[in-house]
Protein backbone atom coordinates (compact mmCIF):
# COMPACT_ATOMS: atom_id res chain seq x y z
CA UNK A 1 0.00 0.00 0.00
CA UNK A 2 1.21 3.42 -1.05
CA UNK A 3 1.63 5.99 1.85
CA UNK A 4 -0.43 8.11 0.54
CA UNK A 5 -3.49 5.27 0.53
CA UNK A 6 -1.95 4.41 3.76
CA UNK A 7 -2.36 7.73 5.17
CA UNK A 8 -5.69 7.65 4.07
CA UNK A 9 -6.46 4.37 5.66
CA UNK A 10 -5.47 5.25 9.12
CA UNK A 11 -7.69 8.67 8.71
CA UNK A 12 -10.59 6.69 7.35
CA UNK A 13 -10.02 4.30 10.96
CA UNK A 14 -9.39 6.24 13.38
CA UNK A 15 -12.51 8.67 11.65
CA UNK A 16 -14.96 5.33 12.45
CA UNK A 17 -13.24 4.78 16.03
CA UNK A 18 -13.97 8.69 17.02
CA UNK A 19 -17.66 8.08 15.82
CA UNK A 20 -17.68 4.71 18.36
CA UNK A 21 -16.13 7.28 20.84
CA UNK A 22 -18.57 9.56 20.19
CA UNK A 23 -21.62 7.31 20.01
CA UNK A 24 -20.28 5.36 23.21
CA UNK A 25 -20.27 9.06 25.11
CA UNK A 26 -23.73 9.70 24.34
CA UNK A 27 -25.18 7.05 25.25
CA UNK A 28 -23.27 6.94 28.65
CA UNK A 29 -24.54 10.99 29.63
CA UNK A 30 -28.37 9.84 28.76
CA UNK A 31 -28.24 6.37 30.65
CA UNK A 32 -26.60 8.59 33.41
CA UNK A 33 -29.05 10.53 32.83
CA UNK A 34 -32.22 8.28 33.04
CA UNK A 35 -30.92 6.29 36.49
CA UNK A 36 -30.69 10.39 37.99
CA UNK A 37 -34.18 11.20 37.45
CA UNK A 38 -35.34 7.56 37.68
CA UNK A 39 -34.17 7.86 41.30
CA UNK A 40 -35.50 11.85 41.84
CA UNK A 41 -38.94 10.84 40.78
CA UNK A 42 -39.09 7.72 43.41
CA UNK A 43 -37.48 10.41 46.16
CA UNK A 44 -39.89 13.42 45.34
CA UNK A 45 -42.81 11.11 44.13
CA UNK A 46 -42.91 12.84 40.34
CA UNK A 47 -44.70 10.40 38.43
CA UNK A 48 -44.63 13.10 35.67
CA UNK A 49 -40.91 12.71 35.66
CA UNK A 50 -41.18 8.97 36.14
CA UNK A 51 -43.40 8.40 32.81
CA UNK A 52 -40.47 10.85 31.19
CA UNK A 53 -37.90 7.90 32.30
CA UNK A 54 -39.98 4.60 30.84
CA UNK A 55 -40.30 6.79 27.29
CA UNK A 56 -36.78 8.01 27.31
CA UNK A 57 -36.21 4.51 27.59
CA UNK A 58 -36.66 3.86 23.72
CA UNK A 59 -34.58 6.71 22.55
CA UNK A 60 -31.72 5.25 24.80
CA UNK A 61 -32.23 1.92 22.88
CA UNK A 62 -32.28 3.51 20.00
CA UNK A 63 -28.54 4.59 20.58
CA UNK A 64 -27.83 1.65 21.82
CA UNK A 65 -28.49 -0.01 18.96
CA UNK A 66 -26.94 2.73 16.43
CA UNK A 67 -23.16 2.09 18.66
CA UNK A 68 -23.44 -1.49 17.92
CA UNK A 69 -24.17 -1.27 14.09
CA UNK A 70 -21.03 0.91 14.21
CA UNK A 71 -18.93 -1.69 16.00
CA UNK A 72 -20.09 -4.07 13.79
CA UNK A 73 -19.21 -2.17 10.83
CA UNK A 74 -16.00 -1.46 12.18
CA UNK A 75 -14.97 -4.93 12.22
CA UNK A 76 -16.43 -5.96 9.09
CA UNK A 77 -14.51 -2.61 7.02
CA UNK A 78 -11.17 -2.68 8.70
CA UNK A 79 -10.65 -6.62 10.18
CA UNK A 80 -8.98 -4.89 12.73
CA UNK A 81 -7.07 -7.01 15.25
CA UNK A 82 -4.86 -6.52 18.52
CA UNK A 83 -5.65 -3.15 20.50
CA UNK A 84 -8.56 -1.80 18.11
CA UNK A 85 -10.37 -5.29 17.92
CA UNK A 86 -10.02 -5.55 21.90
CA UNK A 87 -11.47 -1.92 21.82
CA UNK A 88 -14.30 -3.05 19.53
CA UNK A 89 -15.21 -6.17 21.43
CA UNK A 90 -15.50 -4.14 24.54
CA UNK A 91 -17.82 -1.90 23.33
CA UNK A 92 -20.26 -4.19 22.20
CA UNK A 93 -19.80 -5.78 25.42
CA UNK A 94 -20.13 -2.55 27.59
CA UNK A 95 -22.91 -1.75 25.50
CA UNK A 96 -24.46 -4.79 26.78
CA UNK A 97 -24.18 -3.61 30.41
CA UNK A 98 -25.13 -0.11 29.43
CA UNK A 99 -28.54 -1.13 27.77
CA UNK A 100 -29.14 -3.28 31.61
CA UNK A 101 -28.77 0.25 33.03
CA UNK A 102 -31.39 1.59 31.05
CA UNK A 103 -33.51 -0.89 31.33
CA UNK A 104 -33.33 -0.91 35.35
CA UNK A 105 -34.15 3.08 35.08
CA UNK A 106 -37.07 2.27 33.08
CA UNK A 107 -38.33 0.04 35.63
CA UNK A 108 -37.60 2.00 38.61
CA UNK A 109 -39.93 4.38 36.64
CA UNK A 110 -42.62 1.94 36.63
CA UNK A 111 -42.52 0.94 39.99
CA UNK A 112 -42.37 4.85 40.80
CA UNK A 113 -45.84 5.63 38.94
CA UNK A 114 -47.40 2.36 40.89
CA UNK A 115 -46.64 3.57 44.67
CA UNK A 116 -49.20 5.72 46.55
CA UNK A 117 -47.27 7.71 47.82
CA UNK A 118 -42.95 8.75 48.16
CA UNK A 119 -41.20 6.66 50.50
CA UNK A 120 -41.08 7.79 53.73
CA UNK A 121 -38.33 10.23 54.91
CA UNK A 122 -35.61 7.79 56.99
CA UNK A 123 -36.00 5.26 54.31
CA UNK A 124 -36.10 8.04 51.16
CA UNK A 125 -32.30 8.80 53.29
CA UNK A 126 -31.03 5.68 52.78
CA UNK A 127 -32.29 5.11 49.51
CA UNK A 128 -31.08 8.14 48.45
CA UNK A 129 -27.22 7.52 50.11
CA UNK A 130 -27.21 3.55 48.10
CA UNK A 131 -28.35 5.63 44.70
CA UNK A 132 -25.32 7.94 45.32
CA UNK A 133 -23.05 4.97 46.13
CA UNK A 134 -23.76 3.26 42.90
CA UNK A 135 -23.98 6.06 40.79
CA UNK A 136 -21.17 7.08 41.57
CA UNK A 137 -19.18 3.92 40.86
CA UNK A 138 -20.84 3.85 37.41
CA UNK A 139 -20.23 7.52 36.41
CA UNK A 140 -16.71 6.40 37.52
CA UNK A 141 -16.34 3.46 35.63
CA UNK A 142 -17.78 5.06 32.30
CA UNK A 143 -14.93 8.42 33.11
CA UNK A 144 -12.12 5.02 32.96
CA UNK A 145 -13.81 3.63 29.71
CA UNK A 146 -13.76 6.66 27.64
CA UNK A 147 -10.70 8.12 29.17
CA UNK A 148 -9.01 4.44 28.86
CA UNK A 149 -7.64 4.98 32.20
CA UNK A 150 -6.80 1.10 33.59
CA UNK A 151 -5.88 2.44 37.33
CA UNK A 152 -9.37 4.16 37.70
CA UNK A 153 -10.89 1.04 36.27
CA UNK A 154 -9.00 -1.00 38.85
CA UNK A 155 -10.03 1.49 41.97
CA UNK A 156 -13.64 1.17 40.90
CA UNK A 157 -13.90 -2.38 40.32
CA UNK A 158 -15.13 -3.46 44.16
CA UNK A 159 -16.78 -0.29 44.88
CA UNK A 160 -20.26 -2.43 44.57
CA UNK A 161 -19.28 -4.19 47.32
CA UNK A 162 -19.56 -0.24 49.93
CA UNK A 163 -23.04 -0.65 49.04
CA UNK A 164 -23.67 -3.73 51.01
CA UNK A 165 -24.05 -2.08 54.67
CA UNK A 166 -26.46 0.25 53.10
CA UNK A 167 -28.54 -2.64 51.51
CA UNK A 168 -28.96 -4.00 54.46
CA UNK A 169 -30.15 -1.17 56.32
CA UNK A 170 -32.56 -0.12 53.40
CA UNK A 171 -34.00 -4.01 54.03
CA UNK A 172 -34.60 -3.53 57.24
CA UNK A 173 -35.96 -0.27 57.48
CA UNK A 174 -38.49 -1.42 54.74
CA UNK A 175 -39.38 -4.81 57.13
CA UNK A 176 -39.52 -2.69 59.83
CA UNK A 177 -41.84 -0.30 58.04
CA UNK A 178 -44.32 -3.39 56.50
CA UNK A 179 -44.58 -4.53 59.99
CA UNK A 180 -45.81 -1.43 60.99
CA UNK A 181 -48.21 -1.00 58.24
CA UNK A 182 -46.54 2.24 58.05
CA UNK A 183 -46.23 1.61 54.29
CA UNK A 184 -49.05 -0.55 52.24
CA UNK A 185 -47.65 -4.20 51.57
CA UNK A 186 -47.68 -3.09 47.15
CA UNK A 187 -45.54 0.11 47.72
CA UNK A 188 -42.91 -2.50 50.51
CA UNK A 189 -42.38 -4.54 47.25
CA UNK A 190 -42.34 -1.88 45.30
CA UNK A 191 -39.43 -0.05 47.11
CA UNK A 192 -37.74 -3.74 47.65
CA UNK A 193 -37.58 -4.12 44.02
CA UNK A 194 -36.29 -0.59 43.28
CA UNK A 195 -33.92 -0.50 45.60
CA UNK A 196 -32.55 -4.20 44.59
CA UNK A 197 -32.43 -2.31 40.71
CA UNK A 198 -29.75 0.35 41.96
CA UNK A 199 -27.67 -2.01 43.48
CA UNK A 200 -27.19 -3.43 40.06
CA UNK A 201 -26.26 -0.80 38.30
CA UNK A 202 -22.71 -0.42 40.35
CA UNK A 203 -22.70 -4.62 39.63
CA UNK A 204 -23.01 -3.47 35.93
CA UNK A 205 -20.34 -0.62 36.66
CA UNK A 206 -17.95 -3.54 37.53
CA UNK A 207 -18.32 -5.76 34.60
CA UNK A 208 -17.62 -1.81 32.72
CA UNK A 209 -14.64 -1.98 34.80
CA UNK A 210 -13.53 -5.55 33.34
CA UNK A 211 -14.22 -4.09 29.85
CA UNK A 212 -11.63 -1.36 30.26
CA UNK A 213 -9.08 -3.76 31.57
CA UNK A 214 -9.72 -6.00 28.62
CA UNK A 215 -9.12 -3.24 26.05
CA UNK A 216 -5.62 -1.96 27.79
CA UNK A 217 -4.35 -5.02 28.88
CA UNK A 218 -5.86 -8.42 26.93
CA UNK A 219 -7.18 -9.37 30.47
CA UNK A 220 -10.19 -11.61 29.62
CA UNK A 221 -13.46 -10.90 31.49
CA UNK A 222 -13.32 -14.67 32.45
CA UNK A 223 -9.64 -14.85 34.04
CA UNK A 224 -11.49 -13.89 37.39
CA UNK A 225 -10.24 -14.88 41.25
CA UNK A 226 -12.38 -15.72 43.28
CA UNK A 227 -12.66 -14.93 47.28
CA UNK A 228 -12.75 -18.21 48.94
CA UNK A 229 -13.07 -18.59 52.88
CA UNK A 230 -13.45 -22.21 55.27
CA UNK A 231 -15.17 -21.91 58.04
CA UNK A 232 -15.31 -24.34 61.43
CA UNK A 233 -14.54 -24.10 65.23
CA UNK A 234 -10.84 -23.73 65.92
CA UNK A 235 -9.86 -23.38 62.63
CA UNK A 236 -6.88 -25.85 63.30
CA UNK A 237 -8.33 -29.09 61.61
CA UNK A 238 -10.62 -28.95 58.18
CA UNK A 239 -10.75 -25.83 57.23
CA UNK A 240 -7.44 -25.18 57.65
CA UNK A 241 -6.55 -28.38 55.50
CA UNK A 242 -9.08 -27.00 53.29
CA UNK A 243 -7.30 -23.63 52.67
CA UNK A 244 -3.62 -25.07 52.67
CA UNK A 245 -5.35 -27.75 49.69
CA UNK A 246 -7.08 -25.15 47.57
CA UNK A 247 -3.77 -23.02 47.19
CA UNK A 248 -1.97 -25.81 46.30
CA UNK A 249 -4.40 -27.39 43.74
CA UNK A 250 -6.02 -24.12 41.93
CA UNK A 251 -3.74 -20.91 42.83
CA UNK A 252 -4.59 -18.97 39.99
CA UNK A 253 -8.56 -19.68 40.27
CA UNK A 254 -8.68 -17.96 43.78
CA UNK A 255 -7.83 -16.14 46.68
CA UNK A 256 -8.25 -18.63 50.12
CA UNK A 257 -8.27 -18.17 53.79
CA UNK A 258 -9.98 -20.16 56.88
CA UNK A 259 -10.64 -18.81 60.50
CA UNK A 260 -12.96 -20.55 63.23
CA UNK A 261 -14.72 -18.55 65.78
CA UNK A 262 -13.04 -20.38 68.67
CA UNK A 263 -9.52 -20.61 67.46
CA UNK A 264 -7.06 -22.66 68.80
CA UNK A 265 -3.24 -22.21 69.87
CA UNK A 266 -2.08 -23.94 66.72
CA UNK A 267 -2.89 -26.75 64.14
CA UNK A 268 -3.65 -29.89 65.30
CA UNK A 269 -0.85 -32.65 66.16
CA UNK A 270 1.24 -34.04 63.08
CA UNK A 271 -1.36 -32.08 60.59
CA UNK A 272 1.57 -30.21 59.20
CA UNK A 273 3.75 -33.82 58.94
CA UNK A 274 0.19 -35.36 57.10
CA UNK A 275 -0.26 -32.00 54.56
CA UNK A 276 3.83 -32.63 53.87
CA UNK A 277 3.44 -35.93 52.53
CA UNK A 278 0.75 -35.10 50.44
CA UNK A 279 2.52 -32.36 48.71
CA UNK A 280 0.70 -29.89 50.51
CA UNK A 281 2.92 -27.23 52.25
CA UNK A 282 1.21 -25.47 55.36
CA UNK A 283 3.97 -24.15 57.25
CA UNK A 284 3.37 -20.56 58.85
CA UNK A 285 -0.64 -21.07 58.90
CA UNK A 286 -2.04 -20.24 62.65
CA UNK A 287 -5.60 -20.48 63.60
CA UNK A 288 -7.42 -17.16 63.00
CA UNK A 289 -10.45 -15.66 64.60
CA UNK A 290 -13.75 -15.74 62.43
CA UNK A 291 -14.64 -11.88 61.27
CA UNK A 292 -18.27 -11.02 61.05
CA UNK A 293 -17.98 -11.69 57.06
CA UNK A 294 -20.71 -8.54 56.29
CA UNK A 295 -17.97 -6.50 57.68
CA UNK A 296 -15.17 -7.19 55.34
CA UNK A 297 -14.20 -4.09 53.32
CA UNK A 298 -14.42 -7.10 50.00
CA UNK A 299 -16.88 -9.41 49.97
CA UNK A 300 -16.15 -13.33 50.10
CA UNK A 301 -17.39 -14.89 46.68
CA UNK A 302 -17.81 -18.03 48.76
CA UNK A 303 -18.02 -19.17 52.22
CA UNK A 304 -17.34 -22.82 53.31
CA UNK A 305 -18.46 -24.28 56.19
CA UNK A 306 -17.06 -27.24 57.29
CA UNK A 307 -19.30 -27.39 61.27
CA UNK A 308 -22.60 -27.63 61.95
CA UNK A 309 -22.52 -24.96 64.00
CA UNK A 310 -21.07 -22.19 61.25
CA UNK A 311 -24.77 -20.47 60.97
CA UNK A 312 -24.81 -19.78 64.45
CA UNK A 313 -21.86 -17.32 63.70
CA UNK A 314 -22.25 -15.94 60.69
CA UNK A 315 -25.72 -14.13 61.17
CA UNK A 316 -25.52 -12.22 58.07
CA UNK A 317 -24.58 -12.97 54.93
CA UNK A 318 -23.69 -10.41 52.11
CA UNK A 319 -25.72 -10.21 48.98
CA UNK A 320 -22.89 -11.58 46.94
CA UNK A 321 -22.21 -13.90 49.14
CA UNK A 322 -22.41 -18.07 48.84
CA UNK A 323 -22.46 -19.54 52.20
CA UNK A 324 -21.89 -23.85 51.19
CA UNK A 325 -22.19 -26.68 54.19
CA UNK A 326 -20.23 -29.25 53.25
CA UNK A 327 -20.64 -32.93 55.00
CA UNK A 328 -17.72 -34.73 55.75
CA UNK A 329 -17.69 -38.38 56.63
CA UNK A 330 -16.08 -37.94 59.73
CA UNK A 331 -18.16 -35.93 62.74
CA UNK A 332 -16.60 -32.71 63.37
CA UNK A 333 -18.04 -32.36 66.67
CA UNK A 334 -16.98 -36.03 67.95
CA UNK A 335 -13.05 -35.84 66.48
CA UNK A 336 -10.49 -35.69 69.38
CA UNK A 337 -7.83 -33.05 69.99
CA UNK A 338 -5.35 -35.49 68.05
CA UNK A 339 -6.44 -37.34 64.53
CA UNK A 340 -4.93 -40.44 63.45
CA UNK A 341 -3.65 -41.13 60.27
CA UNK A 342 -6.52 -42.63 58.77
CA UNK A 343 -8.35 -39.81 60.17
CA UNK A 344 -6.24 -37.04 58.39
CA UNK A 345 -6.43 -39.62 55.59
CA UNK A 346 -10.30 -39.77 55.54
CA UNK A 347 -10.85 -36.06 55.93
CA UNK A 348 -8.45 -35.04 53.45
CA UNK A 349 -9.96 -37.37 50.68
CA UNK A 350 -12.99 -35.62 51.85
CA UNK A 351 -11.97 -32.07 51.50
CA UNK A 352 -10.15 -32.35 48.24
CA UNK A 353 -13.15 -33.74 46.11
CA UNK A 354 -15.36 -30.64 47.09
CA UNK A 355 -12.55 -28.57 46.85
CA UNK A 356 -12.16 -29.91 42.59
CA UNK A 357 -15.60 -29.84 42.40
CA UNK A 358 -16.15 -26.19 43.59
CA UNK A 359 -13.29 -24.75 41.90
CA UNK A 360 -14.15 -26.40 38.83
CA UNK A 361 -18.34 -25.04 38.74
CA UNK A 362 -16.78 -21.27 39.51
CA UNK A 363 -13.70 -21.64 36.67
CA UNK A 364 -15.24 -24.43 34.75
CA UNK A 365 -13.24 -27.94 34.02
CA UNK A 366 -9.85 -26.15 33.07
CA UNK A 367 -9.87 -24.69 36.82
CA UNK A 368 -5.97 -24.31 37.80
Amino acid sequence: MSEPMQAHYEQRMEADLEAIRAGVREVAEHVETQVGDAVRALLTGDRKLANAVILGDRGVNREFRAVDRLAHAFIVRHAPSGGHLRYVSAVMRMNVSMERVGDYAGTIGREVVQLTAPPPTRIARDIDLISQQCRSTLHQALAAFQMADAELARETHGLADLTDSTLRSVFAELLEAGEARELPLGDAFALLRIVNLIKRVAEQAENICEQVMFFLTGEPQDARVFRILFVDERNDGASAMAEAYARKAFPESGLYASAGWAPAEGLRAGLVAFLDRNGVDSRGKKPTRLRPIHQEPRHWNVVVALHPDVRAYIPLVPFKTVLLEWELSLDPTTLPADLTEEQMDVMFKDISVQVQDLMKLLRGPDAR
